[in-house]
């Protein structure tokens, strides 16, 4: 397939996970990809493996909560690749933690980088995907669309994007910018493997929504993503659409 020939995108926690997946997908289908993470030597990694198999990428150090690096790095990425028409923001932050043990500075963070970084990201884009028409996927959660316990930060920030995605999509409608979100349910990253809190309640977690299918794999994710940049979802604008194994159903 070459969904995105001569086609330019920017992928936001491209240097692992979900971001590497769907960074070596939108090359491996014709995209140039600005690789953006604040991790340099795993965007490094990412950067090498889509080279390897033939494709280019550009890397740039940047970290999303931060207005001047956004800016920066998105002037950098367009120098680089020429017109962008795709922007995938899936950097993503969290830490399991009890309403009490939450300070502001980790309160802060996760907001930074999850729904801040998000709008940053996208506010920087969008005179360049206006240019093309291009499209914007955010990485909400199935946490953003239900709560769940110990994650209070983290739901804030995925429920943030939700709104933020189909108020822009409502906004942007008519310079034809798409904006969509996929909202990953347990998916294998590195955030599958992060410790609850010391003192979390076996009740509670009774709550926790399950899945009905296995967890997912970053590439699954990534095929999603892929799907609603490229024109095969060109009347799709302000969804929010769930792969999560139906743990929401």
């Amino acid at each position: 397939m070459s969904r995105f020939s001569e086609r330019s995108a920017i992928v936001t926690g491209a240097a692992a996970g979900i971001g590497r997946a769907t960074a070596q997908l939108l090359a491996a289908e014709g995209a140039a990809v600005a690789v953006f993470d604040i991790a340099e030597a795993g965007a490094q990694e990412t950067a090498q493996a889509i080279e390897a198999s033939g494709g280019r990428a550009f890397v740039r150090v940047c970290d999303i909560s931060d207005p001047g690096s956004v800016r920066e790095s998105v002037a950098a990425a367009r120098e680089a690749l020429g017109p962008l028409s795709v922007l995938c923001n899936v950097a993503g932050l969290q830490q399991w933690t009890r309403i009490e043990d939450t300070s502001y500075e980790l309160w802060s963070r996760i907001l930074g980088i999850n729904l801040t970084g998000t709008y940053l990201m996208s506010q920087a884009a969008l005179p360049h995907l206006v240019e093309t028409r291009g499209a914007i996927v955010n990485v909400a959660s199935s946490a953003g669309l239900r709560g769940i316990a110990y994650s209070v930060p983290y739901c804030a920030s995925k429920g943030g994007i939700v709104m933020l995605t189909q108020s822009m999509s409502k906004e942007l409608s008519d310079r034809g910018v798409r904006v969509n979100a996929v909202a990953p349910g347990g998916t294998l990253t590195g955030m599958m493997g992060l410790p609850m809190p010391e003192q979390a309640s076996p009740e509670v977690m009774k709550s926790f929504p399950k899945s009905n299918l296995p967890p997912a794999e970053p590439e699954q994710i990534a095929s999603v993503i892929a799907f609603l940049a490229s024109e095969e979802a060109s009347n799709v604008n302000g969804t929010v659409l769930p792969v999560d194994g139906g743990m929401i159903a």
